[in-house]
Order: structure tokens, then C-alpha cells, then sequence
């Protein structure tokens, strides 16, 4: 088994920033994603996400749109603008259930959008997915 880098807290596991003003949303996602394998972390706003995301990239981002400070949509553009960050993969998921709601996170730099709530296992789908890991992959382990 391999050392974890400096970097690396959380050895093989999938990181994956969680970005939600929120605290039950932060737990929730965290309770479903931490069950499925990954490591989880928490920032309250756009200007905290991108803080976490600039200090220690991801290798998922969840990112609410609406929350104070600095929503979503502004968040993601501003981490689409970093070299480190600008492939992180993004999953959006809000209360706005418009079409051109999507199309905006889309623009923004999403690559996914659920309207909230979303299923548990939808949303380890989509992390798994995104992150590489196939769907009989728990986190930390390897074939």
C-alpha cells in the first residue's frame, strides 16, 4: 500500500468539496458520500469553496447556486479560470428546476446538475462517475 502525499490526507480515497450554505445539506451529502467510500469536506459559501479548492484541489466539487457571498454560478467560473482547478470535475444541484437553470450551471462550468432533493444514490452515481471510480470500486481499495 502506498504512502499518502503531503497532500493527500485521505490516501486512495476520492476527495470530493462539498460547497453548500446549508449545514443539513454539508451533513447530508457527507453522510451519503463518507458511506460510499470518499472523502468528504465542507465550505459555507463560493468565497470558502474556493478557498478550500485553491489550498487543496478535489477531485469533485458539489457546489449549491444559491448561497451568500459569492453563489455557485460565480464560484465556477472563477475556479474554471485556475490551471489546478480548471478540470475538476463540478456537480451543481439547487432548488431552481428551470431549463435555463441547467443551461446556466452548464455554462459555468458544470458538468452535472441535480435538482434538489437529490437520491442518495444518484448522487454517488454521479460522484463515482465523475471521479473515475467504477460503480463496484469502494473508496480506498484496489483491484
Amino acid at each position: 500500500m502506498r504512502e499518502p502525499e503531503d497532500n493527500d490526507r485521505h490516501g486512495d480515497r476520492r476527495r470530493v468539496l462539498v460547497v453548500d450554505d446549508a449545514a443539513t445539506v454539508r451533513a447530508y451529502s457527507r453522510k451519503v458520500l463518507e458511506a460510499d467510500g470518499f472523502a468528504v469536506d465542507e465550505a459555507v459559501n463560493g468565497i470558502d469553496g474556493l478557498e478550500h479548492a485553491l489550498a487543496n484541489p478535489p477531485d469533485l466539487l458539489i457546489v449549491d447556486i444559491n448561497m451568500q457571498k459569492m453563489d455557485g454560478y460565480a464560484m465556477l467560473r472563477r475556479l474554471r479560470q485556475e490551471p489546478a482547478l480548471r478540470d475538476v470535475p463540478a456537480v451543481m444541484i439547487s432548488t431552481e428546476s428551470k431549463d435555463s437553470d441547467r443551461e446556466n450551471a452548464l455554462l459555468a462550468g458544470a458538468n452535472w446538475y441535480f435538482v434538489k432533493p437529490v437520491r442518495p444514490d444518484d448522487l454517488t452515481a454521479a460522484a463515482r462517475l465523475l471521479t473515475g471510480r467504477g460503480a463496484g470500486q469502494a473508496g480506498g481499495q484496489r483491484s
